[in-house]
């Protein structure tokens, strides 16, 4: 009972396939506890010898995730409290990066803000249709700036900024397929599970050597990322002590 209340992140393991799936009763979104946890359950994996592959999955059939907790930044006091918080994303996604397994993303629904940046940082994306995606993060005084290099690398510099500037609009699962953040766009979930299967049953007779020097070529020139999002974070922990952004996020709250 208390987990549907404050949210989980569990892991499921069957064969060498590795289910992390992580839930909040707001929209599947993020605090920073279950990213905290979603970042070394991932790590860990990447430890196991006998893990082939990991899916990453929300809980429901609605949101795939919903960025940050509102609950959480309604309450950051302090620059640095603002920091520590989107330090989170930046855990997740760098735990994403440096894991020697592939990652699949499943994709049920929509996406926002940090939901996008960890959607980018998975390896392969499979969604149905229906998962649109935005960045509000400029509505609400801050910006996108800890996952913006994964989302970056995926859908190029020009898609990014489209998403980035214009907060306010959705954009299609198949505008996210046409610039790369998703890999394959369903009809069904069930064809969705079905392609995820398939891919998963393939990867598990693959080489687990062959998978990490792939994941080391996929992600070169990434080394730096420790040091970019951390940089990053500090630029959002300023902004969301704003009073702009204070205001907007209390609005959203008593929406």
């Amino acid at each position: 009972m208390q987990e549907q209340v404050t949210g989980f992140v569990k892991s499921e393991r069957h064969g060498s396939t590795l289910t992390i799936e992580f839930y909040h009763p707001q929209s599947n979104s993020l605090p920073i506890r279950l990213m905290n946890d979603l970042a070394a359950q991932i790590h860990g994996a990447g430890l196991d010898d006998e893990i082939r592959v990991i899916i990453l999955r929300s809980s429901g059939d609605h949101a795939f995730c919903s960025g940050a907790s509102f609950t959480e930044l309604s309450k950051i006091n302090s620059s640095r409290e603002g920091e520590d918080f989107f330090n989170g994303f930046g855990h997740v996604i760098n735990s994403m990066r440096k894991c020697p397994k592939f990652i699949i993303a499943r994709i049920q629904g929509k996406c926002v803000g940090g939901g996008v940046g960890i959607v980018a940082a998975a390896d392969y994306v499979i969604a149905v249709t229906g998962a649109d995606i935005k960045l509000s993060e400029l509505e609400i005084g801050i910006g996108p700036f800890v996952i913006g290099p994964a989302i970056e690398r995926k859908l190029g510099l020009s898609a990014f900024s489209q998403l980035a500037i214009d907060a306010a609009s959705w954009r299609t699962a198949e505008w996210a397929k046409t610039r790369g953040l998703y890999s394959e766009v369903h009809l069904s979930l069930q064809d969705l599970d079905e392609s995820i299967q398939r891919l998963v049953t393939h990867l598990s007779h693959s080489s687990p050597q062959a998978i990490k020097e792939i994941k080391k070529m996929l992600w070169h020139d990434t080394a730096h990322w420790d040091l970019l999002l951390a940089e990053r974070a500090k630029i959002s922990g300023s902004l969301v002590i704003s009073p702009m952004a204070q205001k907007a996020i209390s609005l959203f709250n008593k929406a």
